[in-house]
């Protein structure tokens, strides 16, 4: 089973269009070490040429270039992504499915009944496909009576992958008519299991909180790649850029009591690495003193095309 890294920033992307912070500065005028990133989404397969996109991100066309696994040429018209699977509706992680129009046949999407609410009237995209290729909605459901998991999920032509969806506590969008009354499905994670050999991932980019069962999660996955967004729960007020901690926005900050770091140290000796980074955050320079800290702890930063086997 291959996961390939196709983003690994938070909205906006790295450097951010509009963003003068100390990283995206640098980064233009090459005074810190660092690499650009795009809008975070990672890609799956069992065979290298057929692939489950998870989040489709505003910055697809861009993977897909620089990812040619994912365009394998076999017709006139073709394409590896054999489904798309949305963590949530967040700008960040499905505008990219209008960048998948001109296909041939409906989008294989799957989504929670919430997200796909969203999709219709919170950012109403699934109507803006129906004028184009459509959408073919596969439901992420099944909700167990502890409200911690939904039902397992096998994609037709994906053998040997299956996803274990999982409720997790963060914010749906602003534009979410829940908003402000959030429910199981609004933002969820993803267990992918290679059904051969048994190891398994857990892709988590939004987490508000680490709940029972996602620590559960975390201890039993051979490789944990999860929300690392921003370093400090301030980091951005701090900055002058919001009025709105980490929290606020449904992220938990790495440094700090309660932060990841420390319950990354919590979960035993598998492979541990942060997505979804913004901008801002100081692990974005490599020379940094908090990326070396990050190193100590054994905790990687994912980039674009990075490769994770399992």
């Amino acid at each position: 089973m291959k996961i390939l890294v196709l983003g690994s920033a938070a909205g906006g992307g790295f450097p951010q269009w509009n963003c003068n912070c100390p990283n995206c500065d640098g980064l233009r005028k090459g005074t810190i070490k660092a690499r650009a990133r795009t809008q975070s989404s990672i890609a799956v397969s069992a065979n290298g040429s057929d692939w489950v996109l998870i989040n489709a991100s505003p910055d697809i066309l861009q993977q897909i270039r620089s990812n040619p696994a994912l365009q394998p040429a076999r017709a006139i018209r073709d394409s590896g992504i054999a489904a798309v699977m949305v963590m949530d509706a967040q700008i960040d992680h499905i505008t990219g499915l209008l960048m998948l129009r001109e296909g041939k046949k409906k989008l294989n999407l799957y989504c929670t009944d919430s997200v796909w609410d969203d999709l219709n009237h919170g950012l109403p995209l699934a109507k803006v496909l129906s004028h184009y290729c459509g959408v073919e909605r596969h439901a992420i459901d099944g909700l167990s009576a502890d409200e911690t998991r939904f039902a397992p999920i096998e994609v037709p032509g994906i053998d040997g992958i299956r996803f274990h969806p999982m409720p997790l506590k963060s914010k749906a969008p602003p534009y979410s008519p829940h908003r402000e009354n959030p429910a199981p499905g609004d933002n969820n994670g993803l267990i992918i299991e290679n059904t051969a050999t048994g190891r398994k991932l857990l892709y988590a980019p939004g987490l508000g909180e680490i709940e029972p069962h996602v620590l559960e999660a975390m201890k039993l996955a051979d490789c944990v790649l999860v929300d690392g967004t921003v370093w400090t729960n301030d980091e951005m007020i701090t900055l002058g850029l919001t009025k709105k901690t980490a929290a606020d926005m449904g992220h938990l900050q790495q440094s700090g009591p309660g932060g990841m770091i420390e319950v990354l140290d919590g979960v035993g000796a598998r492979r541990k690495v942060l997505i979804h980074i913004n901008n801002t955050n100081p692990i974005l320079n490599e020379d940094s003193a908090e990326r070396a800290t990050l190193a100590q702890h054994g905790i990687e930063v994912a980039f674009d095309g990075m490769e994770i086997e399992l």
